[in-house]
């Protein structure tokens, strides 16, 4: 039957491979490593972590749970999937310890009134802006809380 075979493409649709391959990259070039280095963390190798950096590879549950953990980000983030046009938007979800720059992304992403590229820009202003504000800079001091 020819209507089984669609619910599995459906499932597919629930993984953002283009924002896992998005989110590996750049934590990858932000703590300066290598495509081997990121396989020997995760376990993962490093040709499937090419392929999910170029949007080319579907990676298999395990190889999400990895990467997840690796980006400290929960896996519903990457679990999402795309959106279509008749759907409501969907409550981000984040957890505390999670850096502030994907918090405000997943925002920005979930906002009706951004396009995906506007999103992603201003997601990456503010990622640049924050790196270059954030007390964990080594030249500055840590703040005081009150």
């Amino acid at each position: 039957m020819k209507e089984g075979k669609a619910a599995p493409r459906a499932t597919k649709a629930l993984v953002n491979t283009e924002e896992l391959g998005r989110s590996v990259r750049r934590r990858r070039e932000e703590l300066g490593l290598s495509l081997r280095d990121v396989a020997s963390e995760t376990s993962v190798s490093a040709s499937t972590l090419s392929r999910i950096e170029n949007g080319t590879g579907k990676p298999d549950a395990d190889n999400i749970a990895r990467l997840t953990a690796w980006l400290n980000v929960p896996m519903e983030r990457i679990l999402s999937g795309h959106q279509t046009q008749a759907e409501p938007s969907k409550a981000v979800v984040y957890y505390p310890h999670e850096p502030m720059p994907e918090i405000v992304e997943a925002h920005l992403r979930a906002d009706r009134n951004l396009t995906p590229e506007t999103a992603t820009a201003l997601s990456e202003l503010f990622r640049v802006a924050y790196n270059q504000f954030s007390r964990s800079s080594p030249d500055k001091p840590a703040r005081k809380k009150r």
